[in-house]
């Protein structure tokens, strides 16, 4: 069987466990075994990408592929064997608050003295940064709303309304021209990096890859719904001010017009969805199923965890000069 729309090229291995994800895609071997999985560092750079790989089945496939390993019984056991090193490691090494109440409040709270990626590049960050900023977060904004749309049809009632209120905005209002992910490549396309659906897989560091695996380790489990939910929030709630941040520093660095409308646009927008998502999607699903009350928590710290893990990466680099980009030059 063969897809009529190709996807990406596949990547190049970072190690054993990707290389034989990658193979077992190209048809010349078996996958991974739950043994090396469970060696492998959870948020190193083999694991991820393999993760990655396998969740992508799920959503355009790679060129020349067979779609039908999307269903393969032997690569969703070798999937299965990388989610739980990684959830592992993520409920072991993520802080969490006492109660939904306390983690929202949280995320409500701008820090005046903040230090992190998006007051860099507002601040000092050059041109050259930008770029390699938006061709990271490509990974994640090509296939905006994606991961989370997988959480519908575990929702009902309010909390399945506003969700779907959210995710409408998200792919446009309806308008081809609007879907946030058109919106993000017009950017890069102002910014003279490859529009290309993947083209930057090869450049993205494992802690970008961590944060787009999280949402669809969320998303792909009807068991992680809660979790799922609290990650939304988490980016919800946290982009309006981020996006704000994020437009000054695209007029600042001259990054073109695509750039400033697409964080212009989410300023507005999320400081809509912020609402929706706390009393709708949130108190819906809370007022439905309580019991979820401690997923939720977890998926709003989990991404915190994650994305000062990748803050990290990212200022550590540039302020030591060095680029973030993995054997890729886009200067």
């Amino acid at each position: 069987m063969t897809d009529d729309r190709p996807g990406p090229g596949l990547p190049s291995e970072r190690g054993p466990l990707s290389a034989t994800v990658l193979a077992r895609l190209r048809g010349t071997g078996p996958p991974p075994s739950a043994e090396a999985a469970r060696r492998a560092a959870p948020y190193g750079d083999d694991l991820q990408l393999a993760l990655y790989c396998c969740y992508e089945l799920h959503y355009r496939g790679f060129e020349g592929v067979d779609p039908d390993l999307e269903w393969d019984p032997d690569l969703l056991r070798a999937r299965a064997a990388l989610e739980d090193r990684f959830l592992t490691a993520l409920r072991a090494d993520t802080p969490v608050h006492d109660s939904v109440e306390a983690a929202v409040k949280e995320l409500l709270v701008e820090p005046a003295d903040g230090t992190g990626v998006s007051h860099c590049l507002r601040d000092e960050g050059e041109l050259w940064q930008v770029r390699e900023y938006v061709a990271q977060r490509s990974l994640y904004h090509l296939k905006e709303a994606d991961p989370h749309a997988w959480v519908l049809p575990r929702l009902w009632g309010r909390a399945k309304a506003g969700m779907a209120a959210v995710e409408f905005d998200e792919y446009g209002g309806g308008r081809a021209e609007r879907v946030h992910a058109r919106l993000f490549a017009d950017m890069m396309a102002d910014l003279g990096l490859d529009t290309t659906y993947g083209g930057y897989l090869d450049a993205a560091c494992a802690e970008l890859l961590a944060t787009v695996n999280m949402m669809s380790l969320f998303g792909l489990h009807r068991a992680l719904r809660g979790a799922l939910v609290g990650h939304f929030a988490a980016v919800e709630i946290t982009s309006s001010p981020g996006s704000h941040r994020l437009a000054e520093a695209m007029r600042r660095t001259g990054a073109g017009p695509a750039a400033e409308f697409f964080y212009d646009e989410h300023v507005e927008a999320d400081a809509v969805h912020e609402q929706v998502v706390r009393h709708d999607v949130i108190g819906g699903l809370l007022a439905e199923e309580p019991h979820l009350a401690d997923d939720v928590v977890f998926g709003i710290d989990a991404t915190g965890h994650l994305e000062d893990r990748l803050a990290d990466r990212l200022l550590t680099a540039w302020h030591a000069g060095r680029s973030t980009l993995r054997n890729t030059d886009i200067s």
